[in-house]
């Protein structure tokens, strides 16, 4: 974007401010507007049903006596939603996206606001790399919550046996990412965080990189060691949510995960955290590492990748700034703990943020995500620009169908070209992205 451009959108921020502050200025005149004279502020974010809830009584307990109404509006489309918005240049004051890729493009194109310092001391490492601008690190994004993804969740009857693995690889818009997942713990626990990093920020030929090629290829040897997939069961695994499905017996309750009858004959699922949320109820289903189950190297059993969602600015607006401060500090997060039901509290990155101990398994997960000798990487298709990591999403989508070498030196060489095609400067050169991925 040129600077004329930033400019001239910084004059119709400008002035939409300005017409804002005039129709404020009018109803109270007129007698004040209905909040009692509070500011409104909006949250657009990813959480719906109870998590969603949870969020919501949180923003409602913040706002007591703040002189701001807080607004949550969730969606499971978040990014087709911002981009309308900002399409529309009436974007919410803060959003909460999980892609590190997609706010680096918004940051480029002048569509965050820097946080203020009191608020970015929040910024963890790996969550919030800061962005050099104009020769001067800033940070536009902080996490609200984490979830740590190298996992390996098992029933406690499959122990010692060959694993069967539970694939569930619909999501909606952003299909294909249960795969994604796999392929980045496999990389990144056989090539190291180094190649990791240099692979998540583009720097590294997907067609000619022998670590890549191999956690393809890895991936499908461990899907098949499990025995011979049917058409049908492939089939079932590329539309079945990863969720997994609601108990038949109650078509309306929650879904019951993979392993807990969504699939049946399956033992082991690859998943992230916050799917404890299915199996908390359980005492047959355990949580590990997934390091033992990559095929990678010793030297990397203590890596784990991690994904987030993380809340940024997008309006001039200090009610914005305060709440995104408020949001992160200990009794904001501990509002939050609260306010969640069991099993859907959050996890947070610092070991002196609330810690969910709803039951063991969450217990586990928390001392992974604090622990100091541990490295964590953030999820590399999120850090990806959203073109190339929707094309992986597709990709793997593909491979999981047809895994053989052909089909694969095919995806590669696409991926590879659109990875080629966007590395051109499509941002102004003062902006540099992160590349600090990794902790």
């Amino acid at each position: 974007m040129s600077a004329g451009s930033r400019r001239g959108r910084r004059a119709r921020r400008a002035l939409h401010g300005v017409l804002v502050a005039c129709l404020v200025g009018l109803a109270a005149l007129s007698g004040g507007c209905a909040g009692g004279g509070s500011t409104q502020i909006t949250v657009l974010g990813p959480w719906t049903g109870p998590e969603g809830a949870a969020f919501e009584s949180v923003l409602h307990e913040l706002s007591e006596g703040s002189g701001h109404r807080y607004v949550y509006k969730g969606t499971r489309s978040l990014r087709e939603t911002l981009v309308a918005q900002l399409a529309a240049d009436a974007p919410p004051d803060v959003a909460i996206l999980n892609s590190i890729g997609e706010l680096t493009e918004y940051a480029a194109r002048d569509e965050l606001k820097p946080l203020d310092p009191s608020t970015a001391e929040r910024a963890y490492p790996p969550w919030s790399p800061t962005l050099m601008v104009d020769g001067r690190r800033r940070t536009y994004w902080v996490p609200l919550k984490v979830d740590l993804k190298s996992l390996m969740w098992s029933r406690t009857t499959a122990a010692g046996a060959r694993e069967r693995w539970c694939i569930g690889m619909a999501a909606q818009a952003t299909s294909g990412w249960p795969g994604t997942d796999w392929v980045e713990d496999i990389l990144l626990h056989q090539a190291g965080p180094a190649t990791y990093t240099q692979w998540a920020t583009g720097q590294l030929d997907w067609a000619k990189s022998p670590a890549v090629r191999r956690a393809f290829t890895t991936w499908a040897q461990l899907l098949a060691a499990g025995g011979p997939r049917s058409d049908a069961a492939v089939e079932r695994s590329l539309t079945l949510s990863f969720w997994g499905t609601a108990d038949p017996r109650s078509p309306a309750g929650d879904p019951r995960g993979l392993l807990g009858g969504s699939l049946p004959g399956c033992t082991h699922e690859h998943q992230g955290s916050f799917v404890r949320f299915v199996y908390a109820p359980r005492d047959d289903i355990r949580v590990e590492p997934a390091a033992r189950f990559l095929r990678g190297s010793a030297a990397y059993k203590k890596a784990f990748e991690v994904s987030g969602d993380m809340a940024a600015v997008l309006t001039d607006s200090a009610g914005a700034q305060e709440l995104v401060k408020r949001l992160t500090s200990e009794d904001g997060r501990a509002q939050w703990s609260r306010a969640a039901r069991p099993h859907l509290r959050p996890f947070f990155p610092d070991r002196s943020d609330p810690r969910p101990e709803d039951d063991a398994a969450a217990q586990e997960i928390a001392t992974y995500l604090t622990d100091d000798t541990n490295t964590l990487c953030f999820d590399a298709s999120d850090v990806m620009p959203p073109v190339l990591r929707d094309a992986f999403y597709r990709a793997v989508l593909t491979y999981f169908r047809s895994p053989q070498e052909r089909t694969l030196t095919e995806l590669l060489t696409q991926l590879e070209t659109v990875r080629t095609q966007i590395a051109a400067p499509t941002t102004p050169a003062t902006i540099r992205p992160a590349t600090d991925i990794c902790r």
